[in-house]
């Protein structure tokens, strides 16, 4: 019988289809990916092509090359420069579109990724994350700071070469504000971080853990939107990524290229997004809040009834999914 399940931190109720689901190795894409090579000349983001991208705002060198550099989005969601101009008459809410938008090329090899780059490449792209984030935070116009990664097609990526991107906003969503504004209220009732709380549960079962690492937990949360749906979770309680240590960048990098090596060689390299949770900039460092990184592999397509009610049809079971990844070793 399909069953419903809530999510304790975001209250997002999903359905899990338990009479569609599918066993977890069935995910395996089969579309066929074509070979990269490790230099595109073409390619805006490979070496020696700097002059076809704006200037760099951070680069991270070893022996005298880069192996991380971060520019500003040629194609920007948002202006850079401008005053923060606010609108408001009847039924006009207008502000003007300033902000922060930037990419962060996170390997000099053009057919790389995040699951098939050394960890010290992915702790070099976690330095660059935090020193960007750290630089949007003191913009006074910035409320909002959000890094994410396209990875594939169907999960909306337009380059092929391996890059982030980091998007920081005047506003604050209303849907980021309803999780703020529940952390905050079981705050208030429990006296306990609510993700917090969701983390020591998942420790204690261990049925939905993927990978514990010393300073991350990996699991597919007891109500995940969608199939291999993957949550990494910080053991110790920070509201900001920009709190994070150089002892866990180095320890999220070791657990964050060993999950997504699961997705890419337990399910064929999936499309995939994945985004880090932090709180807005006037949450920062709060008691009721706790960043995350999120996975969503792009294994099924969201429709009418997901678009209409706001809840999402998962055919797949959490605990299956967990179990699958937790026992397949990789490299």
């Amino acid at each position: 019988m399909p069953e419903l399940r809530q999510n304790l931190a975001t209250k997002e109720w999903v359905v899990i289809s338990t009479e569609r689901a599918k066993r977890p190795e069935q995910f395996k894409t089969e579309k066929v990916r074509k070979e990269l090579p490790a230099y595109n000349e073409t390619c805006p983001f490979c070496p020696g092509n700097e002059n076809k991208t704006p200037y760099e705002t951070f680069v991270l060198k070893r022996d005298g090359e880069w192996k991380v550099r971060v520019v500003p989005n040629k194609f920007a969601a948002l202006s850079s420069s401008g005053h923060l101009e606010r609108h408001i008459e009847g039924l006009v809410r207008w502000m003007s579109g300033v902000g922060i938008h930037e990419v962060i090329v996170e390997s000099p090899l053009h057919n790389q990724t995040i699951a098939t780059l050394s960890e010290d490449q992915v702790r070099d792209v976690l330095i660059a994350y935090k020193n960007r984030y750290l630089s949007a935070s003191t913009d006074p116009r910035i409320k909002l700071i959000t890094i994410f990664r396209n990875h594939g097609e169907s999960a909306g990526t337009s380059l092929e070469h391996p890059h982030s991107q980091l998007i920081a906003t005047p506003v604050v969503p209303s849907h980021i504000r309803y999780r703020i504004e529940e952390a905050m209220r079981y705050f208030d009732e429990h006296g306990e971080c609510v993700f917090c709380k969701m983390l020591n549960e998942e420790m204690k079962t261990k049925e939905r853990i993927i990978l514990e690492t010393a300073s991350f937990v990996s699991f597919i949360p007891y109500a995940s939107l969608s199939p291999f749906h993957t949550w990494i979770l910080p053991k110790r309680h920070m509201s900001s990524f920009s709190e994070i240590s150089d002892t866990e960048i180095e320890d999220l990098a070791r657990n964050l290229k060993t999950t997504l090596a699961k997705f890419y060689y337990g399910l064929d390299n999936p499309d995939y997004n994945y985004v880090i949770r932090s709180s807005p900039i006037d949450a920062d460092k709060c008691e009721y809040y706790h960043w995350y990184l999120s996975i969503v592999p792009r294994l099924t397509k969201t429709a009418g009834f997901e678009l209409g009610s706001g809840m999402f049809i998962n055919v797949s079971l959490p605990e299956e999914n967990a179990k699958f990844f937790r026992e397949m070793k990789v490299e």
